[in-house]
């Protein structure tokens, strides 16, 4: 079995045992979903960049407690979403950083009629200054549902949260984010 065909569990042991080969493989197997799970939580490029470095680095560092019976995505989420939830806790106490996110990162637009470009930039500019007036946990769970897809499920076991709670956060972030968008309007 070469290292690019071993599941996550299998990889995690031999980071354990300080494969570098593993690390790489593991890294290119989820850098882009750090990236976009970082960025979309955080909403600045440089920042969702440095935090999905950071939790590589905190998955190598803490390979020796990870729970091969586990799934690793989950246990690699939490590790983004606190590395988020701090970075957001920073950016609120000083409040110094602006948001970034880039429109065809956020929302994907498949126009070719110059105006409709223009008009469909327009609603993703407002849609993303909404997105990030809301708490971090309204933001994150709007971000996993609608742009990443993610099923209640899913939602659930990524969080530790029954599915029923998912339903009801989701519910409440979405009336707070139709609440701000109004102001848009």
């Amino acid at each position: 079995m070469t290292v690019e065909t071993c599941d996550d569990s299998a990889l995690m042991a031999l980071i354990k045992e300080g494969s570098q080969i593993a690390m790489k493989q593991l890294v290119e197997r989820y850098k882009k979903r750090a990236y976009h799970l970082a960025l979309g939580m955080v909403g600045n490029k440089d920042e969702a960049f440095d935090i999905s470095q950071e939790a590589f680095i905190r998955v190598y560092k803490s390979a020796g407690r990870f729970d091969p019976a586990q799934r690793f995505f989950p246990w690699f989420y939490s590790i983004i979403a606190n590395l988020c939830s701090d970075c957001h806790k920073r950016r609120k106490k000083w409040d110094s950083r602006q948001i970034d996110i880039d429109e065809n990162d956020f929302l994907m637009i498949t126009e070719v009629n110059p105006e409709n470009i223009a008009v469909k930039k327009e609603m993703a500019r407002g849609l993303r200054k909404a997105i990030m007036k809301l708490d971090f946990s309204d933001r994150e769970i709007i971000m996993l549902k609608h742009f990443r897809n993610l099923s209640y499920e899913e939602i659930s076991a990524l969080l530790k949260i029954p599915k029923g709670t998912v339903m009801s956060r989701l519910y409440y972030a979405r009336h707070k984010l139709a609440g701000i968008l109004n102001e848009y309007v």
